[in-house]
């Protein structure tokens, strides 16, 4: 009977997984509901310095400001990277998520969705309203949004990769903007190319593409890469 039984029992869909692990970031991270807005103040504060020590020009400020707002926006969404696997490796649930049956690269796919959901996404809502501080207009604007949107999920991804090589590690905040600032790059050019190729008029179709290449390749590597660091560091 007992055989039976289990014969009936329906295994755990990966989808019910991955929702699982997002609903407990999230709900983790309101009970701290600090770390989240940090970031937030980080970003408004650092992208409302410029116009103030630059001064009142507006061609200047519009010039300066797709580097700017995408340089604030990546700084801050490097902030709460350090966290993102050091409460787990803590409290041991770290070690259960790499014994479970899920595939570990789903479960680090879903803790990096969810530092974009809690950390990139109020990044690209808040983006207009600081981008008003350097005289973009509603089009640019928007072209802002969709980069940011873009871009922070494949920051996020390999961001990962560094929070889980850095995990244990003495000064590991130091050493994680050492390992991902470079590979941070290209998504920072193309980023804020775009925006400046539209207040340009030039085209922004091959920014926007290759944005999208990056976070394809992020979706695809990044996982696996994260995956094997988490083993390396739990050794």
């Amino acid at each position: 009977v007992a055989c039976m039984k289990l014969t009936h029992v329906k295994p755990i869909g990966l989808g019910s997984v991955m929702l699982a692990v997002l609903r407990r970031e999230i709900s983790l991270a309101m009970r701290q509901k600090g770390e989240v807005l940090t970031p937030l103040v980080f970003f408004a504060v650092v992208a409302s310095l410029f116009p103030l020590g630059v001064g009142p020009e507006s061609a200047l400020l519009l010039r300066m400001a797709p580097g700017v707002l995408w340089v604030s926006a990546l700084l801050a969404a490097m902030l709460s990277l350090q966290r993102l696997f050091a409460s787990d490796y803590a409290d041991g649930s770290l070690e259960q998520m790499v014994l479970s049956p899920a595939p570990l690269q789903l479960l680090v796919a879903a803790k990096a969705l969810s530092h974009f959901l809690l950390s990139g996404v109020p990044l690209v809502l808040m983006a207009p309203i600081l981008g008003l501080q350097f005289g973009l207009d509603a089009p640019s604007l928007g072209i802002l949004m969709l980069t940011l949107l873009l871009g922070t999920p494949t920051l996020s991804l390999i961001g990962s990769i560094g929070a889980a090589l850095t995990l244990g590690v003495r000064g590991a905040g130091v050493l994680l903007s050492l390992l991902i600032l470079p590979l941070y790059i290209p998504v920072l050019i193309f980023g804020a190319g775009a925006v400046e190729a539209y207040t340009s008029d030039l085209g922004v179709h091959g920014h926007l593409s290759l944005l999208a290449a990056l976070l394809v390749l992020s979706l695809f590597f990044a996982p696996f890469a994260t995956t094997a660091a988490l083993k390396i560091s739990l050794e």
